[in-house]
């Protein structure tokens, strides 16, 4: 099976023409990645452009795979947009969809773990070129819970192609006060129920979900049920399972795990730590104090409940549910001189980029010689109450050799920082690496209240000092030290009190510059997100875009995030080249492009922090 080539956003006949339109730049999902050339004629790859008759369609991530002699193209939607069809082609009027509600928010003090929300696959859903624009809208995850007997809220609901499709149940909390069990997700396109809190019910399943758990009476949650099956029974607390489907890649992915539920008291033998259920559920909060885990974004899985008391023992929250689109468009398979990643043919280069850890592994066609590289990290994301803004993943770039075959590289995609709902410094960003020796490091999440930036590959903006000097640093970039420098400094935060008006944070660095410094006095500004960096010219694809950034150019990745301001002097924005990531007041990162999430207001609800950008790793070689 060969997978080639992955783009957001704008279709190739589109290119950045009409950035406004709403399979692209406003609504596609994430923006456009790398639009293969596969069936085009370019540099000396020859390519019959008879062969390709299917849908021409736009929006979501697009990802185009071999099965055998078919060949397949998938729109992945991990946020709202609109699928939008402009010719039928000769494949027929059908495509696949594989639709996933939000995943449900743990329980907290013991509290049952988060069901998974509804997966509903359907293998032939008619559609039309005329009107032929298809309105997706993606559930997003239930909240976690934060004190003592508070239900995790359930997930909401997915919609398209006239289906609607509910999100999971939150777990379960409360045994002095109210009893809150797991909640039910029961009716026809029902997902699955939340578990049950310590001596409580769990959830009710319903018909594309599973039933929680119910929790013990001494010892803490049940795990919250998943796509794939029911919660484990105790002493384990685990979440369901995830179910297994191959439409996106034509490889298996697990989908929809629930979230385990938490420990009333520390691990031991007989209260182990638990994972989630596979597909990813969020692990339990571990005893007394524990945080449950949020659940996978994206994949509609459910969060882990808390730990028990003393605080802090809230439950996580449940990952955004998927839409998966699917249809046949050509009968004839490409041939490139490696695998791993999305393959994209462009000029005389074959692209493989990676937006998820694997392997790089050279094929017996393979001709020694040097690759040119992209290594970006994830995002830090940005720190809560009046918090400054996320630094953007250390960038690096630059030409390696890879020897005769066989030669296997391993690939680490890091993982952004998660946004805190907390008076917290944000969460800095995990490496990405391509091998051992060539590694970005995370990006610094950002300060929050009376505390400076951490220090990454971009550092993290420092936070508000609420009236009391000094005013808090930015984090340095570059940390560790590379050369040539993989990133930038944070800004810094002010001194301004709030409530009252006048407090604002600084701004996260980006790759391509420092942190903007928040305003003092009247102005009372945020600190703008840095500059991203501009990608090289070979992955400049015409008809693709990366992210937005300076003048016109759309091939920009590792922008830092803007700070929050309380003031009414105006609120900063991300950093050009970070797409939608990090404006001030929590805005989070676009996955894939290592930017840094916004500072967050003051520590509630969804006035949290932003979360900060997944990485990539892009790799290009003569074809």
């Amino acid at each position: 099976m060969g997978y080639l080539g992955r783009r957001i956003g704008l279709s190739q006949d589109q290119g950045d023409s009409n950035p406004g339109g709403a399979g692209g730049a406003v609504g596609g999902g994430l923006l456009d990645l790398f639009t293969h050339g596969y069936f085009e004629r370019q540099g000396d790859i020859y390519n019959d452009p008879g062969t390709v008759s299917g849908l021409t369609a736009t929006g979501g991530v697009i990802s185009d795979y071999t099965s055998g002699s078919d060949v397949y193209r998938a729109h992945v939607f991990t946020s709202s947009g609109a699928f939008a069809v402009t010719n039928t082609g000769s494949f027929g009027d059908t495509v696949e969809v594989v639709l996933i509600g939000g995943g449900g928010g743990g329980g907290s003090d013991a509290g049952g773990g988060g069901g998974a929300g509804a997966f509903y696959p359907n293998p032939s859903i008619p559609i039309s070129t005329s009107p032929g624009s298809y309105a997706i809208t993606i559930g997003a995850g239930g909240g976690g819970s934060v004190g003592t007997d508070i239900q995790g809220s359930d997930g909401a609901n997915t919609v398209a192609f006239g289906y609607t499709v509910k999100g999971g149940g939150g777990g379960g909390s409360g045994t002095s006060g109210p009893t809150l069990n797991g909640r039910n997700s029961a009716d026809p396109f029902g997902g699955s129920g939340g578990g049950g809190r310590r001596g409580n019910t769990a959830g009710t399943g319903g018909t594309y979900g599973n039933d929680g758990f119910a929790g013990t009476s001494d010892d803490g949650g049940g795990g919250g049920g998943g796509a794939g099956g029911v919660a484990g029974p105790s002493p384990f607390f685990i979440g369901g399972p995830g179910i297994s489907n191959s439409i996106e890649t034509g490889s298996a992915i697990i989908y929809a795990g629930g979230g385990s539920g938490g420990n009333e008291v520390n691990p031991s033998p007989q209260n182990p730590a638990a994972p989630g259920g596979g597909g990813i559920g969020g692990s339990k909060g571990l005893g007394t104090p524990g945080l449950g885990v949020n659940g996978t974004a994206g994949l509609g899985a459910g969060g882990g409940g808390g730990g028990g008391n003393p605080p802090p023992n809230g439950g996580g929250a449940g990952g955004s549910g998927r839409v998966i689109v699917r249809y046949q468009i050509g009968t004839i398979a490409a041939t490139a001189k490696a695998t791993g990643g999305a393959i994209s043919f462009y000029g005389d280069k074959t692209i493989h980029a990676f937006t998820n850890s694997g392997t790089f592994a050279t094929n017996a066609n393979w001709s020694a010689g040097n690759v040119e590289y992209v290594v970006v990290a994830g995002g830090g994301s940005g720190g809560g109450q009046v918090g400054g803004g996320g630094g953007a993943g250390g960038y690096r770039t630059g030409t390696t050799p890879i020897g005769a075959h066989p030669v296997s590289t391993s690939i680490q995609i890091g993982a952004g920082g998660a946004g805190q709902s907390a008076a917290v410094q944000g969460i800095s960003g995990t490496p990405s690496f391509f091998g051992s020796p060539l590694t970005a490091a995370g990006g610094g999440g950002g300060g929050n209240n009376q505390t400076a930036g951490n220090g990454g590959g971009s550092g993290g903006g420092g936070g508000n000092s609420n009236g009391s000097p000094p005013s808090q640093a930015g984090g340095a970039g570059n940390q560790p030290p590379v050369s040539p420098s993989q990133g930038n400094a944070g800004g810094t935060g002010n001194n301004g009190p709030y409530p009252g008006g006048s407090g604002a944070a600084g701004g996260g660095g980006g790759a391509g510059g420092v942190g903007g410094n928040a305003g003092s006095g009247a102005s009372n500004t945020a600190g703008s997100g840095g500059v991203g960096a501009e990608v090289p010219t070979t992955f400049r694809n015409p008809v693709s875009t990366l992210q937005p950034g300076p003048g016109s150019s759309t091939f920009y990745l590792a922008a830092g995030g803007g700070g929050w301001s309380r003031g009414t002097g105006g609120t900063a924005t991300s950093g050009a080249g970070a797409g939608s990531s990090g404006a001030s007041g929590g805005g989070s990162a676009n996955e894939s492009s290592g930017g840094g999430g916004g500072g967050g207001d003051l520590a509630v609800g969804s006035n949290g922090s932003g979360s900060g950008g997944s990485g990539i790793v892009l790799i290009a070689y003569p074809s």
